[in-house]
């Protein structure tokens, strides 16, 4: 008898994929913010997604995967700095930045990371829905 998937399972991508970007933000600036591990761990979840959904090569499957990173990551700034006021980052200084929460100089480095994460979180999805 098959065992039927466990609906909540994939979820857990969340946890795990903000433990994961909070840990390579803490290396990259040498802290990070709750609302960024939160964040990176919807980013990660999605990133599954996209990956099972999308019957694309790698390298393009990340060009999706870097636009949502971006959109998200732009949403959440405009949320957590513009309106409530935290000042978790400012972009303000950096070229082609969108109100100072994103820059798109970033979309580059969102799709080189999206090549490792797309396989993981993929892979990730199919083991924790079991």
């Amino acid at each position: 008898m098959k065992r039927p998937k466990h609906p909540l399972g994939e979820y857990l991508l969340i946890p795990i994929g903000g433990t994961a970007y909070g840990l390579v933000e803490v290396l990259w600036r040498g802290h990070t913010h709750w609302t960024m591990v939160l964040l990176g761990g919807v980013c990660f979840y999605l990133i599954g997604q996209i990956g099972s959904h999308l019957r694309l090569p790698l390298y393009l499957c990340a060009v999706p995967c870097a636009y949502v990173i971006t959109g998200l990551e732009f949403l959440t700034g405009c949320v957590v700095n513009l309106l409530l006021g935290w000042n978790v980052w400012d972009y303000s200084s950096l070229p082609m930045n969108l109100l100072g929460q994103v820059s798109l100089t970033f979309l580059g480095c969102w799709y080189l990371l999206s090549i490792p994460a797309l396989p993981l979180a993929t892979h990730l999805k199919k083991i924790l829905a079991r």
